[in-house]
């Protein structure tokens, strides 16, 4: 009982917290809030390439019917998700897959739950153009963009040339290098070995981690190696076969990148298609060791977790959070 109200009240103090600090975010950015950026409010001149790629990250004018933003399905005040098991694009569509976090996305070495991309540049253009998504072609959208008077003169300040889909995808790719988290509990603890920054229950879950090779895939510092592994979530995967799509290797369905898990407390509902509503189900998941995928990754098996190993493991999992990302800003 006593864990359950911690738990609680730690969830109400970072609910405030974030609250505040995406308010004042928001309002830095001339965005008000609830509302994507759009020409409802003008943007202003910008100084440098991350002001550009900001402004365009919070405009829903790169969709084709001015609805959807990049911060629709990637808000500030949830770690840059948006709490839906999938996300919801133009005309009310539903995206193949759950939105991943973009803080400490300068470290990704892949991108995309296939890991076939490996720069932020490219990945830009996914979305953009993705029917369910943003669904507008990259020449409507330049035409779109090259009208409004401070993109145009931005790209000549800050680019010398005209706005275009190298300025667009470069100034969206620098925004995004901005979004780092580093301020967790986890990392007050790397950085000085002090156990009491995690709390006896979140270190004996780091120990647990490691113990139960989570760490392998899992890598610190932002808990992923970014490659794709089948982790037997179910013998069936339908549709969606994972990076069987690009790669065309039988051995890769089922396959998908390994997630961070930087402030994956607050970036539920879990896994590609977002089907784990919990952390507590993830947890029970890999406890009982998948469904037996034939390209299941080996060290997916049978654990049979206790109940106080489960709570270690989730107490862990909380430490990776971090409050002070929407202020903590180069």
């Amino acid at each position: 009982m006593y864990a359950k109200v911690r738990k609680f009240r730690f969830f109400i103090l970072f609910a405030a917290i974030a609250s505040i600090t995406t308010f004042a975010f928001l309002r830095r950015c001339n965005v008000k809030q609830g509302t994507a950026y759009n020409s409802a409010g003008s943007p202003k001149a910008f100084g440098t390439t991350e002001e550009l790629g900001e402004a365009l990250f919070f405009d829903s004018r790169l969709s084709s019917d001015n609805s959807i933003s990049c911060s629709s399905c990637h808000q500030p005040e949830m770690a840059f998700t948006d709490g839906k098991p999938k996300s919801v694009g133009v005309g009310g569509r539903l995206s193949f897959r759950n939105a991943p976090t973009l803080l400490n996305v300068r470290d990704a070495k892949t991108l995309m739950y296939d890991g076939h991309i490996t720069t932020l540049e490219e990945q830009a253009i996914v979305p953009i153009q993705d029917s369910n998504e943003m669904n507008i072609r990259m020449e409507a959208l330049i035409r779109k963009l090259q009208a409004i008077p401070e993109y145009e003169a931005a790209a000549r300040k800050l680019y010398n040339r005209d706005f275009d889909p190298w300025v667009l995808t470069r100034a969206l790719a620098s925004y995004q290098r901005t979004l780092v988290s580093k301020s967790s509990p986890f990392d007050a603890f790397q950085s000085t070995s002090d156990k009491k920054h995690l709390g006896q229950e979140a270190y004996q879950g780091w120990i647990l981690f490691q113990e139960f090779q989570c760490v392998e895939c899992h890598q610190p510092p932002n808990f992923s190696d970014y490659q794709v592994h089948n982790n037997g979530l179910t013998k069936d995967f339908g549709a969606d076969l994972g990076s069987f799509r690009i790669a065309g290797d039988s051995s890769k369905i089922g396959s998908f990148r390994t997630p961070s898990l930087r402030n994956v407390a607050i970036t539920a509902p879990y896994l590609h298609d977002g089907s784990i509503a919990s952390l507590d189900m993830v947890i029970n998941q890999y406890s009982h060791g998948g469904f037996g995928h034939s390209n299941q990754d080996f060290r997916i098996k049978n654990r049979n977790f206790s109940d106080s190993e489960k709570q270690f493991l989730i107490s862990f999992l909380h430490s990776l959070t971090d409050s002070m990302y929407l202020v903590n800003k180069p």
